[in-house]
């Protein structure tokens, strides 16, 4: 009885620890942030913005491989790099089994996340809620929903492909260059690992949701489409180099030097 009552305290006794401790503290709310950004770049990338006139300024009308267009993205490259600087400071701090572990939640969550949402597509809809929008141009609200949240399965499978891969490759680069600098030049690492997996995640993406997929587009505006989110990402990634530095501060601020110090050296160890 005594020995069941000690066990019971000692499993109390270590939850409350978990949940006391600041690193704890810091990996959930580093995953819970990092996770709701995956999601909602993946729900909101149905969207696809004019940048140029988001900005106010005439297109600048690129040219690549026998393409021309203007500089048109999905919304979700609004969170992407948001998502980066969360894989590196994670990286930075918790290691490989850090990353993998949001990585794999991240996914789950989005699979979830759609999983819901065709659901909710094909509950039959309220005949006054259809019509409920007419004012506002939209005639029929439950085409529109399904429209908004009905991405076709080629896109969501080519995004979570692409984003697992993206990821796995980003932290063993991140540790590569890790490995070769030292705890010096924290933005090489971040920056340097952000290139190479963006670099296959933007290609791989389009890849299986238009090539293989039921558009089947030309080599020739896969290769121009994938170069320009590439190149917007990588923009957007040295953009916010000093938001990967504010991170580390306010990290080291809430841990302390100590204890920061520690984690690093632990997640550089493996």
């Amino acid at each position: 009885m005594h020995a069941t009552e000690s066990a019971d305290s000692n499993l109390r006794r270590t939850g409350l620890w978990l949940l006391n401790d600041r690193a704890s503290r810091l990996f959930i709310g580093l995953a819970g942030f990092f996770c709701v950004n995956a999601v909602l770049a993946e729900f909101i990338g149905v969207k696809i913005f004019a940048l140029e006139d988001t900005l106010g300024i005439r297109p600048l009308e690129w040219n690549l491989f026998g393409q021309a267009g203007s500089l048109n993205f999905t919304a979700g490259t609004l969170l992407w790099p948001i998502v980066f600087i969360m894989t590196d400071t994670v990286n930075e701090y918790y290691g490989r089994r850090g990353v993998r572990f949001i990585s794999w939640l991240a996914a789950g969550l989005i699979i979830y996340g759609f999983a819901f949402a065709f659901v909710a597509i094909h509950l039959a809809p309220a005949s006054w809620w259809v019509t409920v929008a007419q004012e506002h141009g939209v005639p029929d609200y439950q085409a529109a929903f399904a429209a908004v949240f009905g991405q076709g399965l080629w896109t969501i499978w080519g995004s979570l492909v692409a984003f697992i891969i993206g990821q796995l490759i980003d932290v063993n680069i991140f540790h590569r260059i890790r490995r070769a600098t030292g705890e010096r030049h924290a933005w090489l690492r971040a920056t340097g690992s952000t290139a190479v997996s963006q670099l296959v995640d933007s290609f791989v993406v389009l890849y299986i949701a238009f090539v293989l997929g039921p558009q089947h587009w030309p080599t020739s505006l896969f290769l121009a489409v994938g170069t320009l989110n590439y190149l917007y990402k990588m923009a957007a990634a040295i953009a916010l180099i000093p938001l990967l530095y504010l991170a580390r501060a306010g990290i080291h601020r809430y841990l302390g030097r100590a204890r920061a110090d520690e984690l690093r050296e632990h997640a550089a160890a493996g």
